[in-house]
């Protein structure tokens, strides 16, 4: 049976907002306990399913342990992945950036020409072939 509008409390709708922030932040900490466990590579697989057990179990006791026990190299991994990602990304800028434009090789190509280091019809194909 529902209960009516009427009957809720405004401290009761105080406690309630209460209960889904400390329920949210409970979710946050396990997702971020798991993330940081399945990125150590240096923990094995059995460690990992135990933990992963120990965590469904007992979950509020687990949380605390593994913060704990664990806490010092959960911000060591998470700075190492994000110097990794930087790292990838920088990598695919400057990959990106290095290939050029049309417009920057047709210029090298009638660089090329004027130097004389590419015949015109060489410079012709080399152009078509760009261009198509």
């Amino acid at each position: 049976m529902p209960i009516p509008v009427a009957d809720i409390s405004f401290g009761e709708i105080l406690l309630i907002a209460l209960e889904v922030f400390f329920f949210v932040v409970w979710i946050w900490i396990l997702i971020t306990i798991l993330n940081d466990l399945f990125r150590d590579h240096e923990l094995s697989g059995g460690a990992k399913a135990a933990w992963v057990l120990f965590l469904v179990v007992v979950p509020f006791l687990a949380s605390l342990i593994y913060l704990v026990a664990r806490g010092g190299g959960m911000r060591d991994r998470t700075i190492k992945a994000q110097a990794d990602a930087k790292k990838h990304f920088d990598e695919y800028v400057r990959e990106q950036a290095h290939t050029g434009s049309a417009a920057d090789e047709l210029h090298t190509l009638a660089g090329l020409k004027d130097r004389g280091a590419l015949s015109q019809e060489e410079f012709d194909r080399a152009k078509a072939k760009l261009l198509a």
